[in-house]
């Protein structure tokens, strides 16, 4: 059952038509997917302060109603060491259209993929696993399937990945958690299943897995106009 907290989250966003980071990271939390240690400060000094609680390095990201791609506008600065570092990030960060805070998170290692989905008028909910982060348009490997989704559909879209062996260990690199990665994958499609009537589409990209556990970096939902 959808919770409680889910659906006002996604009111209070249709006026955008998207939902923004640190809310779309909440969504993801009620719904068992993990997501870094994150706080949403629009102050410097409440900045300093959660950055102090989180513990240094950070990642610090724009959070504004006008930028859904950060990337595209520099409002992405990762390996925040500092107090003085911090300073200058929230300053730069500051000075983007819409500027409603930042979001400081904990850094975190791994493989980077992508679980995305989208609700298609005729099949509906379609879920996506592949390699991620900036690779993604360039490698091209993904494996698609219909929700919902079981763990022995999951863990077929995990082996026809052709970069598989990578998951593995390839070489001697530690492997990832795959059944981190695949509970990961079932708490995604039960949520999409519930939301399928209120969004578009959804991007986890990328999600960090390494050999303990799997965690959705980055997020972006599209609602349905």
């Amino acid at each position: 059952m959808l919770n409680k907290e889910i659906l006002p989250i996604l009111s209070d966003s249709a006026q955008i038509g998207w939902v923004m980071e640190p809310h779309a990271k909440r969504i993801l939390s009620l719904s068992g997917v993990d997501v870094p240690n994150f706080r949403w400060a629009r102050e410097m000094e409440k900045a300093l302060s959660d950055a102090g609680e989180i513990g240094y390095p950070v990642v610090a990201k724009i959070v504004s109603p006008k930028v859904m791609h950060k990337s595209d506008v520099g409002g992405v600065i990762p390996g925040i060491q500092s107090d003085a570092e911090l300073e200058e990030a929230f300053l730069r960060l500051s000075r983007i259209e819409g500027f409603d805070g930042i979001l400081l998170e904990e850094m975190v290692a791994g493989m980077e993929l992508i679980i995305g989905a989208k609700v298609d008028y005729q099949f509906g909910p379609v879920v996506l696993l592949g390699i991620g982060g900036t690779g993604v348009e360039i490698y091209g490997d993904t494996s698609l399937r219909m929700a919902p989704l079981d763990e022995r559909t999951v863990r077929s879209m995990v082996k026809n990945l052709r970069a598989y062996k990578l998951l593995e260990g390839y070489r001697g690199a530690e492997p990832i958690n795959e059944q981190e990665l695949v509970r990961m994958m079932l708490k995604f499609s039960d949520l999409i299943m519930e939301l399928e009537d209120h969004i578009e589409s959804i991007d986890l990209n990328p999600v960090m897995c390494n050999s303990k556990k799997c965690i959705a970096a980055d997020a972006r939902f599209v609602l349905k106009t």
